[in-house]
């Protein structure tokens, strides 16, 4: 059988599951959490590469700042369409305040950036805030 290697959004550890069409259970070989928990995880300088390296479904990082108006809008849309892909896309988000390091190496230089990546490199990147059926039609976009 197939398989396709995931980051647990709880623990961090790697998981190589089955690939499949959906999913209606996944649990972390680690931790034992859900797999299929779709909440945007908080990246830093430490886990952000080992997250992406060993992502192999597409991983999309918000880059974003507390002071950002339009960070601070387009947040809970984030939270919402991740939700529509549990195990197919891992929503992600990266504070530039806070990981000047990544934001650097990422050259962003205007927030929110989204920047998409899969099997280790970046595929696509869009600034400015996106609504929630820009965004679902993103991300299906490169699934």
């Amino acid at each position: 059988m197939d398989k396709i290697t995931v980051v647990c959004p709880h623990c961090h550890k790697t998981n190589a599951i089955p690939r499949k069409e959906s999913y209606t259970k996944a649990n972390c070989g680690h931790c034992k959490q859900s797999l299929l928990d779709s909440t945007p995880v908080e990246l830093t300088a430490n886990n952000f590469d080992h997250f992406i390296a060993n992502n192999e479904i597409l991983t999309i990082v918000d880059f974003w700042a507390p002071w950002c108006g339009p960070c601070k809008m387009m947040a809970p849309t984030f939270t919402n369409v991740a939700k529509n892909f549990p195990l197919k896309a891992s929503f992600v988000k990266v504070n530039t305040e806070n990981e000047q390091f990544l934001g650097g190496k990422f050259n962003i230089r205007s927030i929110p950036t989204l920047v998409l990546f899969k099997n280790n490199r970046e595929i696509h990147r869009v600034s400015g805030a996106l609504d929630a059926q820009s965004l679902n039609a993103l991300v299906k976009q490169f699934l």
